[in-house]
């Protein structure tokens, strides 16, 4: 699996397995240990998902079986706003790792950008110099708040986890996280389904000259960005269609075929809309997830 090397030299895969809204458990273990049998070596999840217990148990089981050694794995999780505090966050990442069954998480993100993100932060620091987290970073955080936790802060975030597939480029953000030394990761490569992305005229006419689906053209989009892609299936098929990425590379051409595909701004989840951050905050308080 091809990957990209963080700014503490950790080496991250360039393609990830997601379980966002996997909520039932037997059915999380099937795809994670199926994505295991495709070639996924790097799993996300989160405190919020609800799943991180059904993660822990596939992938503890594959390790005791022999199918992969712990060090191959590269396991995401994070930090929900509920506990981002300073005096909070060492319980909830204490409380990931135990449902997770592992002794350290790879890369350890604070999932929103709200409450105490600063105080929370202190404590990943302390959990990245105490090799609980072997890297430590943030989601969804746009240029201006990376920014700010960039200069404030005495170990810097490795990786944002953030929207970016063909219909929201986000050069802008990436440009900023180039110049900060910060790993772009992209959650939703495939748009969650919408703008009827798997037959997206572009996309399909760009693939075809390389043998390739839609799907297969966006995330190798992203991919030739050195961009991170962390996608969710629950078709062994397409967990299989989606690990063939590998034996094409994009021409400058084609790349810019697929720039006017951008929309400028997200129709998923937009950050920039004031209503979104007193959503979430409403549903901490509310003791909401999501």
């Amino acid at each position: 699996m091809p990957s990209v090397t963080l700014k503490n030299q950790i080496q991250m895969p360039l393609l990830g397995f997601g379980v966002l809204r996997m909520k039932d458990p037997e059915e999380c273990e099937r795809c994670v240990e199926a994505a295991l049998d495709a070639g996924y070596r790097m799993f996300d999840t989160a405190a919020s998902y609800g799943n991180e217990e059904a993660v822990g148990r596939a992938l503890n089981r594959a390790v005791k079986a022999g199918k992969v050694r712990r060090d191959e794995l590269f396991v995401i999780t994070k930090l929900w706003i509920t506990d981002a505090a300073e005096a909070l966050a060492r319980q909830g990442f204490e409380t990931s790792l135990r449902k997770l069954q592992m002794d350290y998480i790879d890369l350890y993100l604070i999932h929103q950008p709200y409450r105490d993100y600063y105080g929370a932060w202190r404590t990943l620091e302390k959990l990245y110099r105490e090799d609980l987290a072997r890297a430590i970073g943030v989601s969804n955080f746009s240029p201006e708040r990376l920014v700010d936790l960039c200069m404030n802060t005495e170990i810097p975030p490795m990786v944002n986890q953030i929207e970016l597939h063909p219909f929201y480029h986000q050069d802008r953000a990436i440009k900023v996280m180039r110049e900060l030394g910060v790993q772009p990761q992209a959650w939703a490569p495939l748009c969650e389904g919408l703008k009827n992305i798997f037959s997206n005229r572009t996309l399909e006419k760009v693939g075809k000259k390389y043998g390739k689906s839609a799907a297969q053209t966006a995330l190798r989009w992203n991919i030739d960005r050195q961009v991170s892609v962390v996608l969710r299936s629950s078709q062994r098929e397409h967990m299989e269609e989606d690990m063939g990425l590998w034996d094409f590379q994009l021409s400058e051409a084609d790349q810019k075929a697929i720039d006017p595909l951008d929309l400028g701004y997200s129709e998923i989840l937009d950050y920039e809309n004031p209503c979104i951050a007193r959503m979430f905050n409403q549903c901490c308080r509310k003791g909401k997830t999501e």
